[in-house]
C-alpha cells in the first residue's frame, strides 16, 4: 500500500523554494514513478495553445500532444474531472501511447482556477489504480498546484 501522505511530504520538501515548474514536475514524476509500483509511465502533459503537450515524465517515449476530448488525458482536461479508468481498453478513444498499460489515471492540474495540464500514470495491470489512489494523487496535485 503506497504512503500518499510520505510522498506528499517529500513532494513539499523537493519543490520548498525551487522556482522553475520544470524542474518540479521532473520531480515530481520521478517521486512518483519510485514510490508506486506496477505503473510503466508517470508524467506530465501541460496545456498549450488549447491542447495536451508533454511534459516532464518517467517511462517509455509517449504521445507528444493530445487534442482536447481524446482519451484519457483529453478527457480529463476537457472535463476538469479526474479519469480512473479500470481498464483502457474498453474507454471510447483511448490513445494507446504504449501497448503495454492496462489502466489509467489522470488528474487535472489547475493553475488560477483553470486547467493548466494533467497527471497521468499508467500501468500494465487492469484495475491497478483505486479511490486510495485517486484521493492521494489528487493531495499530490495539490502540491504541484502551489508551484505551477
Amino acid at each position: 500500500m503506497t504512503d500518499y501522505k510520505l510522498m506528499a511530504r517529500q513532494l513539499s520538501s523537493l519543490t520548498e523554494g525551487v522556482e522553475w515548474y520544470i524542474t518540479n514536475l521532473s520531480n515530481a514524476s520521478a517521486l512518483i514513478w519510485e514510490c508506486l509500483d506496477d505503473i510503466n509511465w508517470a508524467g506530465f502533459y501541460i496545456i498549450r495553445d488549447g491542447k495536451l503537450h508533454l511534459g516532464p515524465f518517467q517511462g517509455k517515449p509517449a504521445c507528444t500532444v493530445i487534442e482536447p476530448g481524446k482519451g484519457v488525458c483529453g478527457t480529463a482536461y476537457s472535463f476538469d474531472e479526474t479519469q480512473l479508468v479500470y481498464d483502457v481498453h474498453q474507454f471510447p478513444g483511448h490513445i494507446a501511447c504504449d501497448s503495454a498499460s492496462n489502466s489509467e489515471i489522470v488528474i487535472p492540474v489547475h493553475k488560477n482556477g483553470n486547467v493548466w495540464g494533467v497527471l497521468d500514470i499508467d500501468s500494465p495491470v487492469t484495475g491497478r489504480f483505486t479511490e486510495q489512489d485517486k484521493e492521494g494523487l489528487e493531495e499530490l496535485t495539490s502540491i504541484i498546484e502551489q508551484f505551477i
